[in-house]
């Protein structure tokens, strides 16, 4: 257990832990780092003290389930965007809880926009997330009879090129 846990309120202690227990990370990293702050403690502690939590509540932590990648799964959301389906695309992001993760979006052009389909992170029991999305995104894109496009299956890269910025070519002069 980290020793920074003792320096907390009481209230503050169970804030972490009903966070923890709902399997909501961030928020209990900004409470435990907010109520340290004034000691001098940084992100990299507070997020120990939670990760410490998670060792401590075990079994009783309702962990949040994974996206379901399923075909059927995954085409009732599209199904469920709010317009037309153009192109799936997946795309890396991370964060310093999750380390890197493949989001899969449904890429809209009526109205034009974007639709989350789901998040695949790491998974002990799992294929890596760019091959489980790789093959998730294909097979709904085939699917749906619209492409696929990610940029960076094998590497993780937030800085790949989007679909949107990539498809669109310049037709004429501006009007």
């Amino acid at each position: 257990m980290s020793g920074w846990w003792d320096y907390l309120e009481e209230r503050t202690r169970r804030e972490i832990d009903a966070d923890v227990l709902r399997d909501r990370r961030l928020p209990a990293v900004k409470t435990a780092r907010e109520a340290l702050r004034p000691l001098g403690v940084g992100l990299y502690d507070a997020e120990r003290v939670v990760h410490a939590r998670y060792e401590a509540l075990g079994d009783r932590v309702r962990y949040t389930p994974a996206d379901p990648l399923d075909l059927p799964s995954l085409a009732a959301r599209a199904a469920d965007a709010p317009g037309r389906v153009a192109a799936v695309e997946a795309v890396w992001d991370g964060d310093t809880v999750h380390d890197w993760f493949v989001v899969l979006i449904a890429v809209l052009d009526s109205p034009e926009g974007e639709s989350h389909l789901a998040t695949v992170h790491h998974r002990r029991d799992a294929p890596p997330p760019g091959v489980a999305a790789a093959a998730a995104g294909r097979a709904l894109a085939d699917r749906l009879g619209v492409p696929f496009h990610f940029p960076s299956p094998d590497v993780p890269d937030d800085l790949a090129p989007r679909r949107r910025a990539a498809r669109r070519p310049v037709e004429g002069p501006p009007p």
